[in-house]
């Protein structure tokens, strides 16, 4: 009998640590369908991520190609329309042949691409004082000379001593039309205030020309 009680007695205990055995078994192997789900999960998580990355630079790509694409421009010596009753004194001629070469550095520093025109080529289809101003098509065929997208025709209009207006028109030279007129105010005739009204012409004109 007490052999017998042994035996059931050991019988017993290799059930119980077969039990534990088991238990451990299962735990191990459920830790283990949870890692390779957390590292599955991470791998797709991580190919999503590339797949996120490459869009994005996808996109920006094609966005800085639009938005810094060329646009050339040229811009004609500008004039000057000079109705007070001393006109045409020598310092506003002077101040009116400086506007060209400022608003063309303020342009190309907005990113745009100046083109130079021959003044006399200018010169040879104006017909007077602002003809050029007043016949956009012909100023578009100034500008298809260089093979450029737009036209700029200037004046410096001086009703007073007191104030002047920049007056500038865009022209479109594929079409030969007008596509908008600007002009800002500069008082007084000091250089810095006529180049603080050159920025701001520039400004607009840059507005203008990458809204189209």
């Amino acid at each position: 009998i007490l052999e017998e009680e042994n035996k059931f007695l050991r019988l017993k205990q290799n059930s119980k640590f077969y039990a534990e055995e088991q238990k451990i078994l299962r735990e191990e192997s459920f830790k283990q369908e949870e890692n390779n789900k957390h590292k599955k999960i991470s791998r797709y998580s991580d190919d999503e991520n590339i797949n996120i990355i490459s869009m994005l630079f996808f996109l920006l790509v094609l966005f800085s190609h639009s938005v810094y694409a060329e646009v050339r421009v040229a811009i004609l010596n500008f004039e000057l329309k000079d109705v007070t009753y001393l006109p045409n004194r020598p310092e506003e001629i002077e101040r009116t042949a400086s506007i060209k070469p400022l608003l063309s550095a303020e342009l190309q520093k907005a990113g745009l691409t100046i083109l130079p025109i021959d003044s006399a080529a200018q010169q040879a289809l104006n017909m007077g004082e602002g003809y050029l101003f007043d016949h956009v098509d012909v100023a578009a065929q100034l500008g298809k000379q260089v093979n450029a997208d737009y036209v700029i025709v200037g004046r410096l209009h001086k009703p007073s001593f007191l104030f002047a207006y920049l007056l500038t028109e865009i022209v479109d030279v594929k079409s030969g039309m007008l596509i908008d007129s600007l002009s800002v105010e500069t008082k007084g005739g000091e250089k810095k205030l006529t180049g603080k009204a050159i920025e701001m012409l520039a400004d607009k004109i840059n507005a203008v020309l990458h809204s189209k």
